[in-house]
């Protein structure tokens, strides 16, 4: 997606009359060869900048070679809270809105809707569950001891099903779901089998209707709540919005044969704007420097993909530029967003 939006900047001139040159590697999501592949970047293909790499473990791995070289590790695919340290690692900037903040937004919700909530958590046992988890006692605070029960699972287990039987069985009233997509929906189909009827965080990871709610069953759905911060192009509610027509167009004419369903689609469309902004911004110093300079000074920019009322501002002590979130609940076949838009920034 990221290619194919380059390539319609470029069909209209470039940026400050310069054409993008996007190089992408495969490191098969494995750190050393993640490793290997930004050396050959940075030494081979003497690139500006590394842009929106994926994972966490895969950035962290290259996080201090990109910084000890001067290098922008641009747009972190990831939603770890350690991509926003600016005074350790001012050549790191991460992305969307970290795991952290969304799980303050969810333990703020709680304390204020369900001050006697009995708290049952389902996490993947790694950096992605841990950081989702540190964010919830976190924003509990002294009301952390509501957490009756903390279930870790491992990414290569098959079924998460006997977790669910224990939670269900700790008397937890309220179930903070921090799963992928397959085991998003493994849950949710769990619960309605068992009649467990918490209140249901689900954490906006695994908030796809077509990848999730759909393959769960609708109806098991119901009225789980998540947090988003793009719009879903896949539902009914945003049919006729300008920010998802533009998609669309775009999808037609440079990426058709696109999965539609796939929420990477639109993050790639949206992370993509945010780097061209950087370089408008950029003039024509086009200098490692500036990048970063450009990047820790973007100032409430709006794209037409994130939700109303979310913007991309990032400062130079805060490279989080996407902090706002807003909790949604379902309902038949959408997301029916609810409340003020929130901020759980957790800058270092």
């Amino acid at each position: 997606t990221e290619e194919a939006y380059f390539r319609k900047i470029n069909a209209e001139g470039g940026i400050n009359g310069r054409r993008i040159n996007f190089i992408s590697y495969d490191d098969g999501y494995s750190p050393p060869k993640t490793v290997e592949q930004a050396r050959k970047l940075v030494e081979g293909d003497e690139v500006l900048l590394v842009f929106n790499t994926l994972g966490t473990p895969s950035n962290t791995a290259i996080q201090k070679y990109l910084n000890q070289k001067q290098v922008p590790q641009l747009f972190v695919a990831s939603g770890a809270t350690k991509w926003n340290a600016p005074r350790d690692f001012p050549w790191t900037m991460g992305w969307q809105p970290n795991y952290q903040s969304e799980t303050r937004v969810y333990a703020r919700y709680i304390l204020e809707n369900y001050p006697n909530a009995k708290i049952g958590v389902l996490y993947q046992n790694d950096d992605y569950g841990k950081d989702y988890l540190k964010g919830l006692r976190d924003g509990l605070g002294d009301n952390a001891s509501a957490i009756v029960m903390e279930e870790s699972y491992d990414a290569s287990q098959p079924t998460i099903d006997s977790h669910i039987v224990k939670l269900k069985a700790s008397g937890a009233d309220v179930f903070v779901n921090i799963t992928t997509p397959k085991f998003a929906a493994q849950a949710i189909r769990k619960n309605a089998e068992l009649g467990w009827k918490p209140v249901h965080f689900l954490n906006s990871v695994s908030a796809s209707i077509a990848s999730v709610m759909k393959p769960a069953g609708l109806e098991n759905a119901q009225d789980l709540i998540s947090a988003a911060y793009v719009k879903d192009p896949n539902d009914p509610q945003w049919k006729d919005d300008p920010g998802i027509r533009d998609f669309s167009e775009f999808l037609a004419k440079y990426y058709p044969e696109a999965n539609r369903t796939d929420g990477n689609v639109l993050y790639g469309y949206t992370v993509a704007q945010g780097l061209v902004q950087v370089l408008r911004q950029c003039g024509d110093d086009l200098t490692r420097e500036n990048v970063m300079r450009q990047a820790a000074s973007l100032k409430d920019f709006e794209i037409g993909s994130l939700l109303p009322g979310i913007k991309v501002a990032t400062s130079p002590t805060d490279f989080a530029p996407i902090s706002q979130l807003q909790l949604a609940r379902f309902k038949g076949e959408t997301w029916q967003r609810f409340g003020a838009v929130m901020n759980g920034d957790v800058g270092n």
